[in-house]
């Protein structure tokens, strides 16, 4: 998986590779995908939601740009995988996750594993989780129709978040980088997620 689908895809930051060659995919993935759990695309793990292409998950992983010292936060938790990705290359990973049956299956997971760094919190990710805030590293594992400000709001000076953005059926993946007022956009590729639910997301009977 990290050769052919990505280094040889272009993602060149080492310690990302060394995070992906670590973390066990297949635990986070359904007993019965297990044999697929390393193939290039994402898999169900129950209640409408997905774990996400690992190139896909490489992609926003990298351009966060982290150097291991950073306080992240993860919204759309689901099974726990990219938080283990990023609890392999920051100080402190906060996740949230909106269906507590996924957030239980997360931590366990997580647990399993040894993750004393990552911690799993069940609520509305589009209002972030401002009693860790500021955070240095914000990414989003499901598509919003805009980037919630709140996310904004709770990135640190020299933050950086990355989000897809767009319709319930494309996307654009975003990187923001906040300095001191300044807020800038980037546009990294396309891609498709499931709706980030929530005050600030998709109304949940509209998904």
């Amino acid at each position: 998986m990290v050769q052919t689908q990505l280094r040889a895809r272009g993602i060149k930051d080492e310690r990302v590779l060394k995070a992906f060659l670590k973390v066990p995919r297949h635990k986070f993935v359904l007993p019965e995908d297990v044999e697929e759990a390393y193939e290039d695309h994402p898999l169900p793990i129950g209640f409408g939601q997905t774990i996400s292409q690992p190139f896909m998950v490489a992609t926003m992983t990298e351009a966060l740009n982290l150097r291991g010292d950073e306080i992240a936060l993860e919204i759309g938790a689901g099974s726990g995988y990219q938080a283990a990705i990023l609890g392999e290359l920051c100080k402190e990973v906060y996740a949230v996750e909106r269906i507590p049956e996924l957030a239980e299956r997360a931590k366990k997971n997580l647990e399993a594993l040894g993750y004393t760094n990552v911690h799993i919190v069940v609520g509305d990710g589009t209002l972030g989780l401002p009693e860790h805030a500021p955070y240095d590293a914000i990414v989003v594992s499901a598509a919003a129709p805009d980037i919630p400000p709140t996310l904004i709001e709770q990135l640190a000076d020299g933050g950086r978040l990355v989000i897809p953005v767009g319709s319930q059926y494309s996307q654009m993946l975003i990187r923001v980088t906040k300095t001191g007022s300044k807020v800038d956009y980037e546009e990294i590729c396309p891609c498709v997620f499931v709706p980030l639910v929530g005050e600030y997301g998709w109304r949940e009977n509209a998904v």
